[in-house]
């Protein structure tokens, strides 16, 4: 792609256009709509998995797929929901808006930005690339062992979900790092831990999660990567392994990447509810508190997984006890958005529909949390569909209506459009409708009996109606997401018309700068004067923000092809640490013959590395002259 001159600036930076431009950006707000579309393409794939498991079930003694497709659809719907779409979501929204809510140009380090992105992308193509080489994992998203041992998983299927989970893990964690340093070193003048806005807390406890619970992911699944490719006995048990160290080390990082999931969307309520309801969020240093402990607690309960395992009974009494406990801070929440409301001046607006239909369905989703946290109740409940029912509506009825809000609400300031509001409504009604179909009749079903991961049943055994229910409501979740594609099809057409604050009741910084907002957000950082920094502003009649420095130079960092590359050479080596000689044959065989293929893919990787070390990177300035729009005060 040609190369086009850069704005002025202090050292010579090639600035591109098109594809490449795309492919090099550092810019944190074009980083988070590749992390949107890449979500988003993910979140279709585990979607389509999730539809065709409904199918298989949705009558008994089903054959539309066999066992073994069943279980490897039910392995990808999982881990592509949580890794690969719930989780870059998460970040396009957090890469959208933090550094905007705080008065940041960007985020602390752009590069490494790049970098987690990349990583993100390829680790979840090597995974999903296991459908076209016939490798597909099947041994639970969880990956419990034995099963995912090579005496009972005797194929590369498990060898793809270690491999790219661990390449996708590193995006994360970088990202989670690069978050916390931005919220805590990059925040505008006058904006004090106690004044930034919920979405930010929620996006710095998470980043906080991420830190400390993703590298014992990374522990667990080297652990088995060694066990699976160089014959190493951590889990094998004839080789004097232990096969529960593999759950302890999986809900380590399990249970907190359920908050590292959902904290976020706590914060995006938080905003939207006190916008439409036109109203400062009610009790908001407790609402804070309430986040830090749920981070907290989050590390504290995660044998309550292990219950059936046999820990003892001290052991599932410390557990239980836990788990009940964080039931506190999340009720804190629920009332604290009740009171917010209260009172208020409620517009519903489609984001607010999808922000209060947020509310109900989490606290149903957290009573049998509560429900399960009971030791010996869990017994009766352990692998039925009722913790299938249960672990749903706390991320598809939290989580995902939760983005969905977020998406609606923050749209505009990403895009510049509005999306269309009678689309979004008919997007919330479908999808919610179709939600509580899935999902509230499979509290019935794991009563009754039904155990999770089946891939048919009997007839006579009082499921049929309620999984023909079920399945229904899939679709119905189904059609709910194609409006919303529907949605953004038809609005992307449409020219670049909102204004800074298009809802007209914006309180945070967000909301002071042209949508989209420009290369360097602020064209000067502005003074922040109290909580809701906009919204007191405007009480007080002025049009913007008070600038906290006079106009000048602003540097940016240069765009750059390294992590592109850096990602692409560990997606190399990935595939050659999987196949060693003889197991390709022709045209294959000669490019996948050893694992030379693996030292090739390190190599590309670290070569980027040393050219990056290298490498005389001052970036460039954008000159006062160049700067144009409304937030420039004389």
């Amino acid at each position: 792609m040609k190369g086009v001159p850069a704005l002025a600036h202090a050292h010579p930076v090639k600035r591109y256009t098109g594809l490449m431009d795309w492919l090099t950006t550092v810019d944190h707000k074009k980083i988070g709509i590749l992390y949107l579309i890449a979500g988003g393409f993910f979140f279709l794939i585990g979607g389509l998995e999730a539809l065709l498991i409904r199918v298989q079930l949705w009558k008994p003694l089903n054959d539309f797929v066999g066992a073994d497709t069943y279980n490897e659809l039910l392995t990808m719907h999982g881990t592509t929901m949580i890794f690969l779409a719930a989780m870059p979501i998460i970040f396009a929204m957090m890469n959208a808006i933090v550094p905007l809510q705080i008065g940041a140009r960007d985020v602390a380090f752009p590069f490494v930005n790049a970098l987690g992105f990349w990583t993100f992308l390829f680790g979840g193509l090597l995974l999903n690339l296991s459908w076209i080489a016939q490798a597909v994992p099947d041994a639970g998203w969880t990956s419990y062992l034995p099963l995912a041992s090579p005496t009972y998983s005797t194929g590369k299927g498990v060898d793809y979900y270690v491999l790219g989970l661990q390449i996708a893990g590193i995006g994360t964690l970088v990202g989670g790092i690069n978050f916390l340093v931005t919220i805590i070193n990059m925040r505008a003048p006058g904006m004090s831990f106690m004044r930034m806005p919920m979405f930010t807390w929620t996006a710095f406890i998470t980043s906080a999660l991420i830190l400390f619970a993703f590298p014992a992911l990374t522990v667990g699944l080297v652990a088995l990567m060694f066990d699976r490719l160089f014959s190493a006995n951590f889990f094998e048990v004839s080789g004097g392994g232990n096969t529960v160290l593999w759950e302890h080390i999986f809900w380590i990082f399990g249970h907190p990447e359920v908050y590292i999931l959902i904290l976020p969307a706590f914060g995006i309520i938080s905003e939207v509810i006190s916008t439409f309801s036109r109203k400062r969020l009610f009790g908001y240093s407790s609402m804070v508190f309430a986040t830090v402990l749920i981070g907290f607690l989050g590390f504290m309960v995660w044998a309550h997984h292990m219950f059936t395992v046999g820990l003892g009974p001290v052991a599932n009494a410390l557990f239980s006890i836990a788990t009940m406990l964080i039931a506190v801070p999340t009720g804190i929440k629920i009332f604290n958005w009740i009171f917010t409301m209260w009172g208020g001046s409620i517009k519903f607006t489609a984001a607010n529909l999808f922000a209060v239909g947020f509310v109900p369905t989490f606290v149903m989703g957290g009573v049998t949390g509560v429900m399960l946290a009971a030791a010996p109740a869990d017994f009766q409940y352990h692998d039925s569909y009722f913790v299938v029912a249960h672990f749903h509506y706390v991320i598809v009825g939290g989580l995902v209506l939760g983005l969905f809000s977020g998406l609606h609400y923050w749209w505009p300031k990403m895009f510049g459009r509005m999306l269309n509001e009678g689309l979004a409504k008919l997007t919330f009604w479908t999808f919610f409708i179709g939600f509580h179909l899935t999902f509230f009749v499979q509290h019935f079903l794991g009563l009754l009996g039904m155990p999770r991961r089946v891939w048919t049943y009997l007839d006579g055994l009082g499921f049929n109606t309620m999984n023909l229910i079920s399945t229904i409501g899939a679709f119905l979740m189904g059609v709910g997401t194609i409006l919303f594609i529907i949605n953004i099809i038809v609005t992307a057409a449409k020219p670049k018309t909102a204004g800074n604050d298009p809802w007209e009741d914006g309180r945070t910084l967000e909301w002071s700068i042209s949508s989209p907002a420009p290369e360097y957000n602020f064209a000067q950082t502005p003074l922040v004067r109290g909580y809701d920094a906009l919204w007191k502003e405007k009480m007080e009649g002025n049009e913007g923000m008070t600038p906290a420095e006079p106009i000048g130079p602003i540097h940016m960092p240069s765009p750059s092809i390294l992590p592109f590359l850096m990602s692409f050479g560990l997606f190399i080596a990935g595939f050659g640490f999987m196949y060693a000689e003889n197991e390709w044959t022709g045209i294959l065989h000669d490019l996948f013959a050893t694992h030379a293929v693996a030292g090739a893919g390190l190599l590309i990787t670290l070569g980027c590395m040393v050219v990056r070390s290298l490498k005389d990177d001052h970036g460039f300035h954008i000159e006062p002259e160049e700067i144009t729009g409304k937030e420039v005060k004389a």
